[in-house]
């Protein structure tokens, strides 16, 4: 049984492989100053409804870009699980190239995703992940990381929005009904819907230019539902690819010691 941790900036997910199929998931907040001891209570009760228990794991895989979560995230497997956690990053051997100027500056959360997209699908690829940050990395055909763009996520340039701008409120993010708003929120919420659209079409376009081949372009996140049926820029649209990713890894380094 293992327990996959996979914490971004804004939510950290808990997922439960059961050797056959992921059996259970469950999000929280994240919060970096979070102690082993609270992560366990509240972990313990989640799996006590799905008639689990702490004990149940023999192994627990972290993927986390809050460095300062990662101490207590260790713990937490040291003490509640028994068992010793890879971390990507620190010892977990990821079996593929990082070919960008700076490998150690690619971040952990888009590496497991390049590994759990290539997993899943064939040829050369663009990984779009909807989260605090939207990101679009380049994976090629053989697994390799090959870099991206990085850009504001879509509650963080909503949120911007309403803190920089006195009068404008803060709206809840969905598909609007036209492009152009009658109202200040209509508005809002098209610019911001729309505008992501046009991001999410633009950079892939862009992108397939620069490359001059064809890639298929995966979509995961958060957020990425929304967009789901708004766009033909996505070819798939995957809420698991990260949990893939981690599955993979793990699976790679079972054995070494």
């Amino acid at each position: 049984m293992l327990l996959a941790i996979e914490q971004g900036n804004t939510n950290t997910l808990f997922a439960v492989h059961d050797g056959t199929s992921w059996s259970a998931q469950w999000r929280t907040a994240t919060e970096s100053a979070r102690t082993a001891d609270e992560y366990a209570v509240w972990l313990s009760q989640l799996l006590n409804m799905a008639g689990l228990q702490l004990g149940v794991f023999d192994g627990c895989i972290i993927s986390s870009v809050v460095p300062q979560s990662i101490f207590n995230l260790r713990n937490l497997s040291r003490r509640y699980l028994h068992v010793e956690p890879l971390v990507i990053g620190e010892n977990a051997e990821l079996g593929i190239d990082i070919r960008i100027d700076k490998p150690s500056e690619a971040g952990a959360d888009r590496l497991v995703n390049a590994i759990g997209a290539h997993a899943a699908y064939p040829g050369d690829l663009i990984v779009i992940d909807s989260g605090t940050a939207t990101t679009f990395d380049v994976v090629a055909a053989d697994g390799a990381f090959e870099g991206g763009v990085i850009a504001p996520g879509i509650n963080l340039s909503m949120e911007a929005l309403h803190t920089a701008a006195a009068k404008l409120p803060r709206v809840a993010i969905q598909k609007p009904q036209r492009v152009v708003g009658t109202d200040t929120v209509g508005a809002m919420q098209s610019g911001v819907f729309w505008g992501y659209i046009a991001m999410i079409e633009g950079l892939t376009a862009r992108i397939k230019a620069e490359r001059g081949a064809p890639l298929t372009v995966v979509a995961t996140g958060g957020i990425a539902s929304l967009f789901h049926g708004a766009t033909l820029s996505v070819d798939h649209f995957d809420p698991d690819l990260t949990i893939r990713g981690l599955l993979e890894i793990w699976r790679r380094n079972q054995g070494r010691s």
